[in-house]
């Protein structure tokens, strides 16, 4: 392995400063040329949580997100920092679990995600986002984030969980300061707020939907949770409730995170946008290069369960192993001209996850929603480009926008 400088030996990856414009690509580079394997020392915000090893490449990604046996998703947590939800509620997530109840829980759901069952979706799902596109009528300028794929992404997730409509944005905002509550825009109040006023929220009225559903069951995702056996028992509320946050909050941050991205890409890349008006077939191209470029969560963790080695650093049992997939999506190994917005590219990546138990389950929902939503948007908004500067959530979780400003040229 190639010798580290003191400055990149030192680095804090998940400092906050890094990643005020997003995510710190030119660090990430570095790491995969001279420390694929880095370790970070601690957390400056959290100073009681413990340093985490950072995996920069897709090899390395890969390799870890196929074992379970030696990094584990229950053990310790999903994510570099465990602040928001005590553990023993992101274990009640499938996505915190190992298996074998991890198979079993999110065996409930694949009936749910088959792409036969999305792609029957479709027009419902046009229908929404239309609606949405609707409301622009005699603008001429509109901020994408709110105004578009918030509302419409809500709505989908929300007719696939038997959310009424007018909750969309009740429930949008719960997701929003929970998942990016170290955003002072999006949670005022912080990761103490979250914890006191929004997690508390999302009990309440997950209480009220349990109950309905147990008395009246519908087709939807809510009364597959209320009604689910594993192992031969029925899931505890508190199960429910963050089976239920899951879906809602996947549904809510992922195609919102990658399609506002895209757009932006689209709009800052005038060849390429002016290719996929010429050939609307490039969609799917185009749809799977923001995917890649643009992931809507920057990492995940794993815990080592046992002493172990990766890319040539010993890695202890109990530490901290975080995947962060906006680095290997741009591995010079993977990809030519890693950094370029290449609609033609129809590239494989790790957006979804890198293979392995955890793949996510909605990966058929979020390809048909962000081809739709690029589809109607621009036959509608031929002219769109931007008319300000996009902001990120401050985050080294969620990669997303929460500005996009734009200029409709309707």
């Amino acid at each position: 392995m190639a010798a580290v400088g003191s400055d990149l030996e030192n680095v804090l990856v998940g400092e906050r400063e890094l990643w005020l414009g997003g995510p710190p690509h030119e660090l990430f580079k570095r790491l995969r040329g001279e420390c694929p394997v880095h370790f970070t020392e601690r957390i400056t915000e959290f100073p009681e949580e413990a340093g985490y090893w950072s995996v920069t490449t897709a090899e390395d990604i890969h390799a870890v997100s196929r074992d379970f046996r030696t990094y584990s998703s229950e053990l310790g947590g999903v994510t570099a920092v465990s602040a928001v939800f005590p553990i023993e509620l992101t274990r009640a997530m499938f996505i915190g679990m190992d298996p074998p109840k991890h198979d079993r829980l999110k065996a409930l759901f694949q009936a749910g995600f088959t792409p036969k069952r999305i792609a029957d979706h479709e027009d419902e799902i046009r229908a929404i986002v239309t609606r949405v596109l609707d409301r622009l009528e005699g603008r001429e300028t509109c901020d994408l984030v709110t105004d578009v794929a918030q509302p419409a992404v809500s709505r989908v997730i929300g007719s696939f969980m038997g959310i009424p409509e007018e909750d969309d944005a009740v429930w949008a905002g719960l997701m929003n300061s929970t998942l990016g509550a170290g955003d002072v825009d999006l949670n005022p109040d912080g990761v103490e707020g979250a914890m006191r006023k929004d997690v508390p929220e999302i009990f309440e009225r997950c209480r009220k939907l349990i109950a309905e559903r147990g008395e009246r069951p519908t087709d939807d995702l809510t009364s597959v949770l209320v009604h689910a056996q594993v192992d031969g028992e029925k899931l505890e509320e508190h199960e429910i409730v963050m089976g239920f946050f899951l879906l809602v909050a996947a549904g809510n941050d992922s195609t919102k995170a990658t399609y506002c991205s895209g757009m932006r890409a689209l709009m800052e890349s005038p060849d390429q946008l002016q290719m996929l008006l010429d050939d609307p077939s490039l969609t799917a191209g185009a749809v799977e290069e923001s995917l890649r470029m643009f992931p809507a969560f920057a990492h995940f963790r794993r815990t080592a369960t046992a002493d172990t080695e990766l890319h040539g650093q010993k890695i202890r049992a109990g530490e901290k192993v975080v995947m962060w997939y906006v680095s290997s999506n741009r591995d010079e190994t993977r990809y030519e001209d890693p950094d370029r917005f290449d609609v033609t590219r129809n590239p494989e990546h790790q957006a979804f996850g890198a293979g392995g138990r955890h793949f996510c389950l909605g990966t058929a929902l979020a390809r048909l929603e962000l081809a739709i939503l690029f589809e109607e948007t621009l036959k509608r908004y031929p002219r769109i480009a931007l008319a300000g500067t996009p902001v990120y959530v401050e985050s080294p979780f969620i990669n997303q926008l929460k500005t996009l400003p734009v200029t409709l040229g309707a």
